[in-house]
């Protein structure tokens, strides 16, 4: 098997992974289909297509599983709704439960035997039932958290078809005296997951987070059927993006790891025991955490699934890695680990594997980014301030090179600010978004706002905080701007939600153009932001401030366009404009050649200015109407 050499993570949860002979991978959004791209050898022709082979994940088969089973284990690491397939989930990782968990509940502040904290500084804090603990490393910029999720189910109708099936099987085969013995294993199978509760209450402190094996209690050896097969989750998060289910847990976490610091600090002999931390945040009331559910085993929209390669004949080697048309989530490159969020502004931490984190600072692609690590065998903290445009050279022995990730970085930081530029992303239907049950209250942007200035161009302004502008000499600019809604907020929040504007060229090449320092193309941005200050100031209360939905909600209605339909027909039959048209008409047809030389110019434009005054009384009376 190649070794992968770069994985990707998307924002729709898509997966693709490039491999050190060639080979490529690409994982669908649901996780439920995957296509492999071999490498081509070396006598083949250049102009003969790769050889790829598409498979659904839950019948892959041994050549591909390995592959397979890493791409999907680096998905669910950060997915917001993983995908379980029973037949690659290695056996230590499952495990059998007889009843059917969707929630965890955690300790208070007072239980503090379910907070540990480890000899290199993680502190760990456990579910109630056992089902899910969170680790904080002594960095606290990002966290894991183990939790068990059911696996991924078959659509409902065809499951329940198939339970029904074995069910009569059994009954068939069996009879009455099976019962008896069906009651004793029930029975067996309680006092097994009784001592498995008693077990997850024990102390943890000889456990470890890291090479702990989760699932470790065997699986029953008959009667499946009464049981729901689980297997544990590995999720990493920022500390900076944390999502609403671990909020409260991470809270716990850093209240703990604060409090024995400090406790430490005056006395070093102090044990973890005999800390008893006070109040914490106001996540306090989020003791009980949903967990994420696992997505169906087989798609229900597969004619969503795009894939997508590049074309190594017309797009160079550097083009190629992030050509997808889709923001950047998580990124894993020979070791190295880029995590990103995309809230206001772009931002990126990096993790070298060394301990120290690196994080982008400054405005929008990081011109800036700082390095955190600690010394080795001390406690003590350093930081370092490094610049884009003035890196340092590769030290010896060091264990990676801080100029070759910051710049590796910074292309993926310009790549995610070219996708949320882009007008195409925006319309890209997700797969797993579209089933029943998943929150995505995400609709396709509406105009909001639309001017024709003189001389200039065609401005546009839409629902998704996106402005585009199309100018008289062929050049298009986009940009974000945040349009407000809270009148406390508007001086504050109010602006360019991002450092760059794209230009478009007639020629169809783009640049990204700082808006601080456009250069050559000062005139375009001045002209574009004046115009997005004034439609702030003048029209935010009646525009921007009316929520997305409503103005969905108004614009599609069916009863609001049936009744224009309706007043418009009402105007017709109340006017004279039919009977006049039908006059004419019966005019023409007795003596067509006589009526048509009485149509001079005057009547014609007679005729036009009447039109034109109806249009103008319809738009009136339909306008007065909505008031």
């Amino acid at each position: 098997m190649a070794a992968a050499v770069r994985m990707v993570l998307y924002e729709d949860d898509s997966v693709q992974v490039q491999y050190i002979d060639g080979s490529k991978l690409q994982l669908s959004p649901c996780g439920s289909e995957f296509l492999f791209e071999k490498s081509p050898p070396i006598s083949a022709h250049p102009l003969k297509q790769p050889e790829r082979i598409r498979q659904r994940t839950h019948f892959v088969i041994s050549t591909y599983r390995k592959q397979l089973q890493r791409a999907l284990d680096f998905r669910n690491s950060s997915a917001t709704c993983p995908f379980l397939s029973e037949s690659i989930i290695p056996s230590e990782r499952k495990k059998h439960l007889l009843i059917d968990t969707s929630e965890v509940r955690w300790p208070s502040l007072e239980a503090d035997d379910s907070m540990i904290r480890m000899e290199s500084g993680t502190v760990k804090i456990t579910s109630l039932d056992g089902h899910a603990y969170l680790c904080l490393p002594k960095s606290q910029h990002e966290f894991a958290v183990h939790f068990l999720c059911k696996i991924s189910q078959k659509p409902r109708v065809l499951s329940e078809i198939s339970k029904q099936a074995s069910k009569d099987k059994l009954i068939e085969k069996a009879g009455n005296i099976s019962g008896s013995l069906s009651g004793q294993r029930l029975k067996n199978k309680e006092h097994e997951l009784f001592c498995q509760i008693l077990k997850s209450k024990e102390p943890l402190e000889k456990t470890s987070c890291t090479n702990e094996t989760e699932g470790g209690a065997e699986p029953p050896s008959s009667g499946t059927d009464d049981t729901h097969v689980y297997a544990w989750v590995k999720q990493c998060w920022s500390v900076a993006s944390c999502p609403e289910e671990w909020k409260y847990p991470l809270s716990l976490a850093l209240h703990f790891h604060n409090k024995v610091n400090d406790m430490l600090e005056i006395d070093p002999d102090v044990t973890t025991s005999r800390i008893l931390t006070s109040r914490v945040s106001e996540e306090r009331r989020k003791e009980v955490s949903i967990l994420p559910k696992a997505l169906l085993l087989s798609c229900p929209f597969p004619h969503l699934h795009r894939w997508k390669f590049c074309d190594t004949l017309l797009q160079t080697q550097s083009d190629e890695e992030y050509s997808y048309p889709e923001l950047v989530k998580v990124v894993w490159y020979k070791g190295i680990t880029y995590r990103l969020t995309h809230k206001n502004v772009n931002s990126i931490e990096i993790y070298p594997g060394d301990g120290s984190v690196l994080k982008s600072e400054g405005a929008y692609l990081g011109k800036y980014f700082t390095c955190y690590s600690y010394r080795i065998g001390t406690e003590e903290r350093e930081e370092k301030t490094y610049s884009v445009n003035n890196l340092p050279p590769d030290r010896p022995g060091s264990p990676f090179s801080v100029c070759s990730v910051i710049k590796e970085a910074t292309r993926i930081l310009q790549h995610c600010a070219k996708m949320r530029l882009s007008l195409s992303h925006n319309y890209h239907i997700c797969c797993w978004k579209m089933l029943p049950g998943i929150n995505d209250s995400s609709v396709l942007p509406l105009l909001l706002k639309e001017s024709l200035v003189s001389n200039v161009g065609r401005f546009l302004a839409y629902s998704d905080n996106k402005v585009h502008a199309i100018f008289l000499n062929g050049i298009t600019l986009t940009l974000n701007w945040n349009f407000s809604s809270s009148v406390e907020k508007r001086q504050v929040n109010q602006g360019p939600s991002l450092g760059w504007c794209r230009l478009t060229f007639p020629d169809g090449q783009d640049q990204l153009i700082q808006i601080e320092h456009p250069g050559p193309y000062e005139r375009y941005v001045t002209v574009v932001t004046s115009w997005c200050r004034g439609l702030t100031q003048t029209s935010s209360r009646e525009i921007i401030a009316r929520p997305s939905s409503a103005i969905l909600e108004e614009n599609w209605s069916v009863a609001s366009e049936l009744e224009k339909i309706q007043k418009f027909n009402l105007l017709l039959e109340n006017s004279d404009v039919l009977n006049y048209t039908s006059s004419k008409k019966n005019e023409l047809s007795s003596d067509s050649s006589e009526n048509l030389l009485e149509f001079n110019e005057k009547r014609v434009s007679l005729a036009l200015k009447k039109n034109s005054e109806i249009l103008q009384d319809i738009d009136y009376l339909l306008s007065n109407s909505k008031k």
